[in-house]
Parts: structure tokens; C-alpha cells; sequence
């Protein structure tokens, strides 16, 4: 019964984040990825073609194309239907429609490690080594690592209806082509000048400049370190230059058969010496453990 007051007064006051426990409808649709995959910018490129008369920024992103992880049950359930909502989830079978977008997980290492500095949860000098250790093993997440996320949605919807595919380093390559499939699936009425806009308004180089003028004000990164940039590079293939040859063999020994199905090239040679293990094992275990706690 207590539980339940606190539930309900979380929901009433908007103290709660929606997360998983959030209301599903069938005509939702879901713009999923694994963290720090280019999701923030696929938003943006998505957002600004909803959003016809104004261009998306750091003020209006939370209401065009909410973020269930940083936004309350109760304002989420205030967006009229149909809903376009951002979502880091591992698979969810409640979610009918979705662009899930993969990004090169040793890219992903990079930033997020960069990311963590920023939003100090890593302090500044923390060995790289150490953070690829726990990345992998996705303790420091409720949706679990790369591997599982990325496998988890995979396994059962790709190939399927209602479930499009899209790797970051393509939308790098050809942002319009990539958008516009994007928007026939979603059925987001878009014209070649449309396209082009929202590609215009969602450069790495207007989005730095929003960040500078509105990051203290946007719930994801309010009160983070203004020295580390939460906008990054926008490039592919930085972890050549950021991770050591240890760490490129533990990422890909670990995934190396989901990277290699999904075009990512190994440098090592290696193998993968197991699959990804399913995210719901790892999940019930820490369940367990909490429980017992």
C-alpha cells in the first residue's frame, strides 16, 4: 500500500521517469538505440522534419520527440497520439514500430567514456582501460551492454515488419537517403527541400553552438561539465586513435560475430569466442541480487 502512495504521488507530481514502466499504445513509434549511438542526433534530424514551422533545439527536443529515460510518466502521457519517443531499451515486445540505430561499438566505448567525464560519473584521468572493462559488461547501465541491446532487438525483429535498421555510419555517409527512408517508415510526409533542411538544422556544427547557448537548461545535461562537449565529433573511427590494441581485442573478441553480420570490420582477426548473452538473464540476476539485498 505504501508503494503504491509513493507510485502515485510520484506519477501526480512528476518525479518519476517513465523508463520501462511507460504506457505503450500501438500507433507509438520508437526511435531506439544504444546509448551514445548518434541518437541525439537522429532526433534532431527526425524532429525537424515533425516540426514544420520551427526548427528543433535543446528548448523544444523534450516535446516534439520526448526521451522516456529523462522525462515522467505523466508528461509523456501528456504528448498527443501518435507519439514519436526516444527510447534506450533493451527488446520491448509492446514496441510495434521502431528505427533502432547501431553504431559501431567501438565507437560507442569512446564516447561514452567521454560522456561519463562530462556528466561526472568518471573522473577526470580515469584509466580508459578500466571503463572499456565495465562497458562490456554493461554494469553501469539498466539496459544492459552493447552486445545485449544490440542482440536483444535483433534476434527477434529484424527482418520483420514494423522494425527498420539503420548503422550511424550510414546516416554519416548519406544523411537525406537515410532520413528519407526513415520518414517513409515512420510516415512522416517529407519533399527533397524538407530532407535537405532538416539535414541543414541538424549539423554537428548548429548543434555545438544550441549546446553552448541552451545545455544548462536541457534535463540530460544540466549542471555536467562545460569543458567536455556532450555534442562529439560526428565522425566514425575514432576509437583508432583512443583505445589501446587491448581493449579494440576485448570489444571485439567479445562481439566480434554480432559486429562482423552488421558490416563492422574486425582489425584483429580474432574471433568470437561466444554469443552475446540475453540481456533478460543478466537482468533477472541482478533482480536476485538486489532482492536479496
Amino acid at each position: 500500500m505504501i508503494y503504491r502512495c509513493a507510485a502515485a504521488a510520484s506519477y501526480v507530481f512528476g518525479r518519476d521517469f517513465a523508463g520501462r514502466n511507460l504506457s505503450v499504445f500501438p500507433d507509438d513509434a520508437f526511435l531506439v538505440s544504444y546509448p551514445r549511438s548518434g541518437s541525439t542526433w537522429f532526433r534532431f534530424l527526425v524532429g525537424n522534419l515533425i516540426s514544420k514551422d520551427r526548427s528543433i533545439s535543446f528548448h523544444n527536443v523534450e516535446r516534439v520527440i520526448p526521451d522516456i529515460h529523462v522525462n515522467s510518466t505523466r508528461y509523456i502521457d501528456s504528448i498527443p497520439r501518435p507519439r514519436v519517443l526516444k527510447s534506450h531499451e533493451y527488446f520491448d515486445p509492446r514496441y510495434k514500430k521502431v528505427v533502432y540505430l547501431v553504431r559501431d561499438p567501438r565507437d560507442v566505448a569512446v564516447s561514452y567514456y567521454h560522456y561519463y567525464r562530462k556528466v561526472k560519473v568518471l573522473a577526470e584521468g580515469y584509466p580508459m582501460d578500466r571503463y572499456v572493462r565495465t562497458f562490456l559488461t554493461g554494469e553501469l547501465q539498466t539496459w544492459g551492454s552493447w552486445g545485449e541491446n544490440v542482440a536483444s532487438w535483433l534476434s527477434v525483429r529484424q527482418n520483420r515488419d514494423g522494425f527498420l535498421l539503420l548503422r550511424y555510419e550510414d546516416l554519416l555517409d548519406n544523411p537525406v537517403q537515410l532520413l528519407s527512408k526513415a520518414a517513409e517508415f515512420l510516415g512522416i510526409p517529407s519533399t527533397t527541400d524538407e530532407l535537405a533542411r532538416s539535414v541543414d538544422l541538424s549539423s554537428v556544427e548548429r548543434m555545438r553552438e544550441l549546446e553552448k547557448i541552451q545545455g544548462d537548461e536541457w534535463v540530460t545535461i544540466k549542471g555536467s561539465r562545460k569543458d567536455v562537449p556532450f555534442i562529439g565529433t560526428a565522425i566514425s573511427g575514432r576509437w583508432r586513435a583512443e583505445l589501446a590494441h587491448e581493449a579494440v581485442i576485448a570489444i571485439e573478441s567479445a562481439w566480434g560475430n554480432l559486429m562482423t553480420k552488421l558490416g563492422y570490420e574486425l582489425s584483429t582477426g580474432l574471433r568470437v569466442h561466444e554469443p552475446p548473452r540475453a540481456v533478460g538473464h543478466r537482468r533477472k540476476a541482478l533482480d536476485s541480487q538486489l532482492t536479496a539485498g
